[in-house]
């Protein structure tokens, strides 16, 4: 009896995922738009973890080097499956938020 008990327990806590941190990374983006996209991925059992403050760090690194002064998101995300299993479900996710960089961008030799 207590054998099922631990089964279900064990069974219970592989199902209820783990968090998980996650780092968002720049997988695209416009200079001229002024736009930075960040994403992560995740997998089935993963709640992932996302600290906001180093993506919007992140994001603004990209826009200081492209010029900007600062970065926000835009608000939202768009969650895509990246991976299948053999029965077509999904098993694995890739977030991606897009971020607009802020302030005017310095003057390069090429737009004068």
């Amino acid at each position: 009896m207590n054998l099922k008990l631990l089964a279900a327990v064990a069974a219970a806590l592989a199902l209820s995922g783990c968090a998980v941190q996650k780092v968002m990374t720049p997988v695209g983006g416009s200079r001229s738009d002024g736009t930075v996209k960040l994403a992560y991925t995740y997998g089935l059992f993963e709640k992932p973890v996302i600290d906001p403050a180093a993506a919007n760090a992140s994001a603004r690194q990209r826009c200081a080097a492209w010029g900007y002064s600062d970065a926000e998101a835009f608000g939202g995300a768009m969650t895509q499956c990246v991976n299948t299993d053999y029965n077509g479900a999904c098993n694995q996710w890739q977030v991606t938020v897009e971020f607009q960089c802020t302030g005017q961008p310095e003057a390069t030799a090429g737009s004068r």
